[in-house]
């Protein structure tokens, strides 16, 4: 194993194998990884997949190892936190985050994670519009903008139908998104 970066080429190719298929592209990160174990994407990556193929604890480990080896990967720290929020952990969540403050204040990764924490300290309509300031600055990764549009659309949707008992919204989401809704 290599302390260098996969070389643009390689990770390429990757990119093109997992656009195919998952598990074939996994096979080949897997491979990559034992010449270039210290590269922080690639584990990001195969963390992406994991979660992806809802082998949530898996994801949490090689996105943990991610932020391991690059703790200023802004993307991977947001992808662990988030991984932990929607398993249920919001406390673990918040303190993956927490270097996500030194962020610029208009830094999506940053904004993402504030409003979900805000929602789960039941702020809920300061979590939305936080969450909505963070989707109008998203342009590099636009599938996170689905996700955050898919919870802030079922938080409001759970909220007008849970008039009879009221919940807060860390329950709400938790309710409707086991995993199974959010592509990590």
């Amino acid at each position: 194993m290599t302390s260098e970066a996969c070389p643009p080429d390689l990770l390429n190719g990757l990119l093109e194998a997992l656009d195919e298929d998952d598990q074939r592209g996994l096979e080949r990160l897997d491979a990559l990884l034992l010449d270039y174990g210290a590269d922080a994407r690639l584990h990001f990556l195969r963390g992406s997949i994991l979660a992806g193929l809802k082998r949530y604890e898996a994801a949490i480990a090689a996105i943990g190892k991610a932020v391991e080896l690059d703790p200023d990967f802004a993307a991977a720290r947001f992808q662990l936190g988030f991984l932990h929020y929607t398993s249920g952990d919001p406390q673990t969540a918040e303190q993956v985050w927490r270097p996500l403050a030194g962020l610029p204040e208009t830094a999506p990764p940053r904004l993402f994670a504030q409003g979900l924490v805000q929602l789960a300290r039941d702020e809920i309509e300061a979590g939305i519009a936080t969450l909505e300031q963070g989707m109008a600055l998203n342009h590099e990764n636009p599938p996170m903008n689905g996700d955050m549009r898919l919870l802030i659309n079922t938080i409001r949707a759970q909220l007008a139908n849970a008039q009879d008992e009221p919940l807060s919204s860390t329950q709400l989401l938790l309710q409707r998104f086991d995993g199974a809704g959010v592509k990590h």
